[in-house]
């Protein structure tokens, strides 16, 4: 059935209303414990007609909050002894009485429980049905729900701080705080209205410019947050590309400190991308290992070098290699042991580093010369000198093989995080739906500051407040339906 309340609109069925679900709440398979959690109307009557206290005491007679030491049974049979935590209504993650049994991780031992709870009257949760209870119950709104699976899913610091900050409400308040105040305008637009023949105004209309003036700035401030948030909760793709043999999965096996990929004198030996993921400073990288870029007559090469492309379009940083042994006094017919041509020798590696430059204008593009163990300190010194002439380019020697300068690359790559606004503790949106919701309540604010530069009637300015506000309640859930709420909650875990 539909249930509306405070013009929020919820699809409810009567199952979800009524039901009692249990469920895994921590990952299948073997470990030390695992906890099984019961909610709804029946979950302390169930798990009492289960549970057996040592102290002979009947949970449903227990305080909320408490934990208790016994036996789940099967009858006679004793199946484990447990902890039964209590959760009594409003006080429960999901606002329903809750208790949870941690028992023994064994595989076998969760799923006889499981069953008894189902010959007990429960229902198998579904994907995200306790934290859906909580959005239902009140106990958080739409946007912070959705903080409980980034949680979940976060894999560094950044990624960690920017659920927690949303889960604590910071997103959803701002939000909510603009709302109120575009809407107590609202009311007294619509209420004037109500007197259009009196032709009273009751909005201040110099007060209510002031307010789409600040709700402009804030909503123009969150989606500009949406580029940083973005990479700092998926990772910031870095694909490292360059000619064959030059180093790339050497690099890249330095960089995760483990033999990810395989790395050969043979020219071409990666045909494909190769991906991993490191955090450096608390955030997350994603580099790709690319194919070299030649030219080939080779179909699957050519395959793996159109890849290269596509990943440098997708990447935000692009780190060009290339072998800076081949200019060394080693590998030139220079009769100097002290002064080889390396300026010479680096017009055409220039020339190739000018065309990755043109062709990706907008990535932030570090030039490596790699195998700098293999230089004598003069030939580095004149290496240094011919990259500064690329007009100001970030640019770096290392030695993948040993390490050397690996440590600086990790810190060059982290300048070109923007990461003040997660020191600040600001506001930053990471989500895509409430992106979309801001740039459309942009969308009708603008309208809305144009309606008052051109003197519209209070009536048409309504309409588009009301879209904006619309907007609004979509991001915290104050306006959602039941397809919106299925979209967001399939992404959540069994048990969560």
């Amino acid at each position: 059935m539909y249930v509306r309340q405070h013009n929020i609109t919820i699809f409810v069925a009567e199952m979800i209303h009524n039901d009692t679900i249990v469920a895994l709440a921590t990952p299948s398979g073997a470990g030390a414990i695992a906890v099984i959690r019961l909610s709804g109307i029946d979950a302390i009557s169930t798990a009492s007609s289960l549970f057996h206290s040592v102290s002979k005491k009947k949970l449903e007679n227990q305080k909320t909050h408490t934990v208790h030491l016994g036996h789940i049974k099967d009858g006679d049979r004793v199946i484990d002894e447990v902890l039964a935590t209590l959760f009594k209504n409003p006080n429960s993650y999901t606002g329903e009485d809750v208790v949870e049994i941690s028992c023994h991780g064994s595989p076998f031992i969760q799923q006889e429980i499981i069953q008894l709870c189902l010959r007990s009257g429960c229902r198998m949760a579904q994907a995200g049905e306790f934290t859906l209870r909580a959005f239902i119950n009140g106990k958080m709104d739409l946007s912070q729900a959705e903080a409980v699976a980034d949680l979940i899913a976060s894999d560094s610091a950044a990624s960690h701080q920017l659920a927690i900050q949303q889960m604590r409400g910071g997103f959803s308040s701002e939000i909510k705080l603009l709302r109120e105040e575009l809407l107590h305008f609202a009311s007294l637009i619509e209420l004037e209205l109500d007197f259009a023949e009196e032709d009273v105004e009751f909005a201040n209309r110099e007060d209510f410019q002031k307010l789409i003036s600040r709700i402009t700035q804030v909503l123009k401030r969150l989606i500009d947050s949406f580029a940083t948030g973005n990479v700092l909760k998926n990772g910031i793709p870095v694909a490292i590309v360059g000619e064959p043999n030059v180093g790339k999965s050497t690099l890249l096996n330095a960089l995760l400190n483990e033999e990810r990929s395989i790395v050969s004198d043979i020219a071409g030996t990666t045909r494909d991308t190769i991906e991993d993921e490191l955090s450096i400073g608390g955030i997350g990288f994603r580099f790709i290992d690319t194919a070299g870029i030649r030219e080939t007559t080779d179909t699957i090469e050519g395959l793996g070098i159109k890849k290269t492309f596509e990943k440098m379009e997708a990447a935000q940083v692009v780190v060009y290699l290339f072998d800076a042994s081949l200019l060394g006094s080693k590998n030139t017919h220079s009769t100097s042991q002290t002064s080889p041509n390396l300026v010479g020798d680096m017009s055409q590696i220039l020339i190739e580093i000018e065309k990755v430059k043109n062709r990706f204008p907008q990535k932030q593009l570090i030039v490596i010369a790699n195998k700098s163990d293999q230089l004598s300190t003069h030939e580095i010194k004149q290496l240094s000198a011919s990259l500064n002439t690329l007009n100001g380019l970030h640019h770096l020697l290392i030695s993948a093989k040993t390490g050397e300068g690996i440590e600086e690359l990790k810190t060059r790559l982290l300048d070109f995080v923007n990461t003040g606004a997660l020191r600040n503790n600001e506001t930053i949106v990471t989500n895509t739906r409430h992106y979309d919701a801001l740039l459309k309540a942009l969308e009708e604010i603008q309208k809305v500051q144009s309606g008052i530069d051109s003197n519209l009637s209070g009536d048409l300015l309504a309409i588009d407040i009301r879209q904006a506000l619309y907007y609004f309640g979509e991001i915290t859930g104050e306006i959602t339906n039941d397809d919106l709420l299925g979209n967001i909650f399939a992404n959540f875990c069994i048990g969560k």
